[in-house]
């Protein structure tokens, strides 16, 4: 069978650099290429110099910055396979085949090699439809703006820390805050304004929600900042009040981008996922049924459920050796960070609604030993596997006592009230020293209890096993064909 391996690594600013090589990994050909249709077809037509006439080229890239996408665009296109392959796995083979050198030649062989090595490795690269295109990169850029706000916010509140050590802003930034702060962050600005004004505007910025109380706080933390510095040069209220309403109005603007792009994304989520699938499971609503869905893409892709975790860097990293295996191990963390951190976040809220995950996060804290943290990270394992079944199967789903049988959103908080509720004392213990009494033991399985095991000293007995009473077992969740809101 002849085959024709494409190894190009990709420039950013210079050209592509093409390594090919044949079945047997002798090198055929060596090129370099721009992102043109002319320049990509001549690498093409070169690669598939005395080959019999269908061969499909294997095109393996890295994902560098935009500059992989129409070397995919091309080569799908024509009909060859394209290879996306993570810079890592890259970077430990050309560690492996050329310790002390790089090169664009180099990491062009290294990558026109991979599939001789790891085939098992390589899946082929499905570029998306139009409204699963459009839909990604709206989440992509409600995920940005996001980020962005969130940055714009911390900046305000160090800058009115500075301006005013005793400020009230202690939670979330609200209309009215902004609006005192885009006019009034000089704390003797705000003085001059007085209270009859302040309150005014407070209660105008926050539709009625706020007023002379909050107008007071302001106050207070003006005399108190103006009381501290005085009239010490180091302290430039003029010009720290003009980079906080800076801050504000950039602030405005991104939320004015993002209700925009926002409004997008739902149009282009209701167009991939039209039975809303991803927003069935508990945890996952506006924002992340939408992420969820762009992540995962096609379900089929991915074998099993355990598979589509592990792409998100949701399974522990393993560390066997001989007869000892340990567990507890971190998370690899190798897939998407937005993906990861929705899933984290929804989990705090699955734990609350679904019985079954209660479990999982009741017996990390109680039984595993865990904090408050790992035990959230093990839930949104399970939720990414129960995300993948829903996917798979087109079905919604729907929330079950541990023992597999329906159950209401009220039934559920009951039961998790009765039964899988962490109190707050094993918290406060979790939230101590690991060294302190109180400690639960981490589980020890076949092979540590073996003297001749290495680390045999180190290891701790098994936990004790679950109350859950026999009639209580654990089954996997059911799914309707119709969403049972």
């Amino acid at each position: 069978m002849q085959r024709r391996l494409v190894g190009i690594d990709l420039g950013i600013a210079s050209a592509h650099t093409v390594r090919v090589r044949d079945e047997a990994g002798r090198e055929v050909c060596r090129r370099r290429c721009e992102p043109t249709v002319q320049s990509l077809t001549a690498v093409e037509a070169a690669a598939l110099v005395g080959v019999v006439p269908g061969t499909r080229l294997e095109v393996v890239i890295e994902p560098t910055g935009p500059a992989w996408l129409p070397i995919a665009v091309f080569f799908t296109a024509r009909g060859h396979l394209v290879f996306r392959v993570s810079s890592a796995k890259a970077a430990d083979l050309r560690r492996f085949l050329s310790r002390h050198a790089k090169s664009n030649g180099i990491d062009a062989d290294t990558l026109a090699r991979l599939p001789l090595i790891d085939p098992d490795g390589l899946r082929p690269l499905e570029l998306p439809g139009a409204a699963a295109a459009a839909h990604d990169r709206r989440v992509r850029a409600c995920d940005r703006l996001t980020m962005a706000a969130a940055e714009h916010k911390v900046r305000i509140k160090d800058l009115v820390r500075q301006v005013m050590p005793g400020t009230p802003l202690t939670g979330d930034l609200g209309k009215a805050d902004l609006a005192v702060l885009e006019r009034y962050a000089d704390p003797r600005a705000l003085l001059r304004v007085g209270r009859v004004r302040l309150t005014a505007l407070i209660v105008k910025a926050s539709n009625n929600h706020q007023g002379q109380a909050r107008a007071e706080q302001w106050l207070a933390a003006a005399r108190a900042a103006l009381d501290l510095y005085g009239d010490h040069p180091a302290v430039a209220f003029t010009d720290l009040a003009a980079e906080i309403a800076t801050e504000v109005r950039l602030l405005r603007a991104i939320d004015a981008e993002l209700n925009s792009h926002a409004a997008e994304r739902e149009t282009c989520y209701r167009w991939v996922d039209p039975a809303q699938l991803a927003r069935s499971l508990p945890g996952l609503a506006a924002v992340g049924g939408p992420a969820m869905t762009a992540v995962i893409g096609d379900p089929a892709r991915f074998p099993t459920a355990a598979h589509f975790k592990s792409y998100l860097g949701l399974a522990p990293r393993a560390s066997e050796t001989g007869d000892t295996d340990r567990k507890g191990q971190p998370m690899s963390k190798a897939g998407s960070r937005l993906a990861r951190a929705t899933l984290i976040r929804a989990a705090d809220w699955a734990r609350k609604q679904d019985p079954q995950l209660a479990r999982v996060y009741h017996q990390q804290m109680v039984e595993r030993g865990a904090e408050h943290l790992k035990a959230s990270c093990v839930v949104a394992g399970r939720l990414a596997e129960r995300l993948w079944t829903v996917m798979r199967r087109r079905m919604p789903y729907v929330i079950c006592d541990v023992d597999g049988t329906p159950v209401t959103q009220e039934q559920a908080k009951q039961i998790i009230a009765e039964h899988w509720t962490v109190t707050e004392e094993i918290r406060r213990r979790r939230r101590s020293s690991k060294r302190r009494a109180g400690k639960a033991p981490q589980q020890v399985l076949a092979g540590h209890d073996q003297k001749d095991a290495q680390g045999v000293r180190t290891r701790r007995p098994s936990p004790r096993k679950s109350s859950v009473t026999p009639s209580r077992t654990v089954k996997q969740p059911r799914l309707l064909t119709t969403d049972p809101r």
